[in-house]
């Protein structure tokens, strides 16, 4: 079956079996670990535990419920974009099997900042469930206008997420990387910064960034984040790079991202650099490449507060998350 035909058959049929009686409490008695000892409170929210769904898996806040059955700490929705877009043209994941990895070029596929926000809006039950909410541009929208749909998307979701994330790292929306560039993000950042300030309850904002960027890259995003006073990163996105992967070659040549285990040690090191560049100052959520207790456990030591899975929830299934929760507390 097709990697993203199997994705929709897989979450449908999941949102079908949990409305069985049962199966609810069954899948949280299989797969979720509560224990105080894995709380962690991170730029001012508590979640229960340290591992969190990235975006990506979850784009419309369709399956919040079902996904939270299996022990997510968190869930982030997204990428959202002010208005709906279909995204590019399919076929646009590929499996690298091989290489336990994925190439995707699903270019922000969403149906929009408006419908999440009504989904969330009519969430029955979170049960201490952290949501954040990932933002980005329409594809038609011109980089020197993108700030206007960041701030679309902050205001929609504002009332019903915790924490947001500026993705500008995508390499699936065409000029979307060169906003990672110091001028256009400090502008972005600002502006959704001092909307941030007039709010009764100001609400944590990340910026997620690729693997991809150079260590001097990598110091002006530091600084950046440092006179923006933003809550902090995460690290990091899908990468551009080919190098050392092992699939065919027809599928390596597949434009879009990579994700998976191609991605662990690169995702590590920004992590790493990063945190010691700034000496601690801000958290980081470390996500990349993680399909072990052990790949978690080496970005938390590297300096990531936290950390979210995709690909590697998709290969090793969903008792990834009670893993690495018991690898966590092993290490108490």
């Amino acid at each position: 079956m097709a990697p993203e035909k199997a994705h929709h058959t897989v979450t449908r049929s999941l949102r079908s079996l949990t409305k069985v009686w049962g199966v609810k409490p069954l899948l949280k008695s299989i797969y979720t670990i509560e224990d105080p000892r894995l709380e962690r409170e991170v730029f001012g929210l508590k979640f229960k535990n340290p591992v969190g769904l990235a975006a990506g898996f979850d784009k419309n806040a369709e399956y919040i419920e079902e996904m939270s059955n299996f022990g997510f700490g968190f869930i982030e929705i997204g990428t959202v974009t002010p208005r709906p877009q279909p995204g590019n043209d399919k076929p646009r994941m590929f499996r690298l099997i091989p290489d336990e990895a994925l190439i995707n070029r699903m270019g922000f596929n969403n149906q929009g900042a408006d419908v999440a926000a009504g989904r969330l809006k009519h969430l029955k039950n979170r049960n201490g469930l952290i949501i954040g909410g990932n933002i980005g541009k329409n594809k038609v929208t011109p980089n020197e206008e993108a700030v206007n749909d960041y701030i679309y998307c902050f205001n929609a979701l504002y009332d019903y997420v915790d924490y947001f994330v500026v993705n500008v790292s995508s390499p699936n929306t065409p000029g979307l990387r060169d906003l990672q560039e110091k001028e256009p993000l400090m502008h972005i950042l600002n502006t959704l910064q001092g909307l941030n300030s007039q709010k009764e309850v100001p609400k944590p904002i990340l910026l997620k960034i690729a693997p991809d960027l150079t260590d001097s890259q990598l110091d002006d995003i530091v600084e950046i984040v440092t006179q923006t006073k933003i809550a902090g990163l995460i690290a990091t996105n899908t990468t551009i790079s080919r190098e050392g992967l092992q699939s065919d070659s027809n599928l390596v040549k597949e434009t879009g991202g990579v994700s998976g285990k191609p991605l662990t040690k690169r995702s590590t090191e920004v992590i790493r650099y990063v945190h010691e560049k700034s000496n601690g100052a801000f958290p980081i959520i470390g996500v990349g490449g993680i399909h072990s207790a052990a790949d978690a456990l080496e970005k938390l030591k590297a300096g990531a507060s936290l950390v979210q899975i995709y690909t590697g929830f998709i290969y090793e299934g969903p008792g990834l998350i009670r893993d690495i929760c018991k690898g966590i507390l092993n290490c108490k």
